[in-house]
């Protein structure tokens, strides 16, 4: 019997055509954007039910990078290679490092980004969990920043599906918690960038105001500047209502734009690094760097450094993304840019004390 070598590759061509129909009609079709104004769920362990107007509070904002980059690690998306960590035992140890250089600074409140509670990346380690251990006596929150479809790209190494959040951990007993979602792209990029948010806490400040601390983690792949600008338009607003209302703001994250960058100096930059855009914020409020010296702007370590080669501090581009957004009734007492060298992910801490104005 001859074998029709020419019906059985038209076959299999026209198996995997329709295969890989049904793959985008699942991608698209399970595709969804979390809903809007969600109230969070709060696990209530502190004891401290408000702060004080006049003495000094520590906040820290740290990308945990999903527990995937070692300083060996590179990302596909970065032009590195990779697009999950490189095995469940590293996750482990670089949320553990994460988690222990978090509580060695003993911040009243942290701020995490890429928190993964269960993703094909990150070989589906509870992280928060890990992190709820260490800072067993804190109140804290979660809010899921996306939960996406299984992602079969690369080819070579899906990076899978992915459930991931953005948490915060306070010192001080959270009031209430809401989840807001962001403006996205509505192109291709929403399957690549995922989704975006913000969570919203209030804090109970004994002259009955409120500390409304924002934890936000912007987009940051693909050059729409209508959504950079959208994202920082929301953002602000919202925190314009809190001033107004006569309540204290301290928003931190990862802006996935260069803090330290002037919207003059810009020419072309990477998607992830345009320079913050400061004329957008509203009047009362400003980027708690730029109230610092210049001399100690620039002698301190960078946030976050380029994945496409493994960190190297003489080649590594690095840049400024992590930071805090505070208003007027509160001063800076000090920040600082905790110098890890990237050794349990892509961002280093940033800390900031400070108190608030009577």
């Amino acid at each position: 019997m001859r074998i029709n070598w020419k019906k059985i590759m038209k076959a299999i061509i026209g198996i995997v055509l329709v295969g890989l129909v049904f793959y985008f009609l699942y991608v698209v079709l399970s595709y969804k954007r979390i809903k809007d104004n969600q109230p969070l769920e709060i696990q209530q362990r502190s004891s401290i039910e408000s702060v004080k107007a006049g003495e000094v509070y520590s906040v820290m904002t740290y990308n945990i990078g999903f527990g995937a980059y070692t300083p060996e690690y590179t990302f596909f998306m970065d032009g590195g290679k990779s697009s999950i960590a490189e095995s469940k035992d590293s996750v482990i140890r670089c949320i553990q490092g994460s988690a222990g250089t978090a509580r060695d600074c003993n911040p009243d409140f942290l701020l995490l980004q890429e928190v993964d509670l269960d993703a094909t990346r990150s070989y589906h380690v509870n992280q928060k969990e890990i992190f709820d251990g260490v800072f067993a006596e804190y109140d804290n929150q979660a809010a899921v920043i996306y939960d996406s479809a299984f992602l079969f790209y690369p080819i070579w190494e899906p990076h899978g599906k992915s459930l991931s959040t953005i948490a915060v951990y306070s010192r001080y007993q959270i009031e209430s918690a809401i989840r807001r979602s962001l403006p996205i792209s509505e192109g291709m990029n929403k399957f690549i960038d995922l989704d975006r948010c913000y969570s919203k806490s209030r804090i109970p400040v004994e002259n009955g105001k409120e500390l409304c601390l924002y934890n936000v983690h912007l987009s940051a792949y693909g050059n729409d500047a209508a959504i950079r600008s959208a994202q920082i338009e929301m953002l602000s607003n919202d925190m314009e209502q809190e001033y107004l209302a006569g309540n204290y703001i301290v928003c931190g994250g990862d802006f996935n734009h260069d803090l330290l960058g002037t919207e003059s100096l810009s020419g072309k930059v990477e998607s992830w690094a345009h320079p913050f855009p400061r004329n957008e914020l509203p009047e009362h409020f400003n980027l708690a760097v730029d109230l610092i010296s210049e001399e100690s702007r620039m002698a301190q370590a960078k946030s976050s450094r380029s994945n496409d080669i493994p960190y190297d501090p003489a080649k590594t581009s690095v840049v400024t993304l992590d930071g805090f957004i505070i208003s007027d009734n509160i001063d800076i007492m000090e920040y600082d840019v905790l110098d890890a060298e990237f050794s349990y992910s892509d961002h280093n801490p940033v800390t900031m004390s400070f108190k608030l104005k009577n």
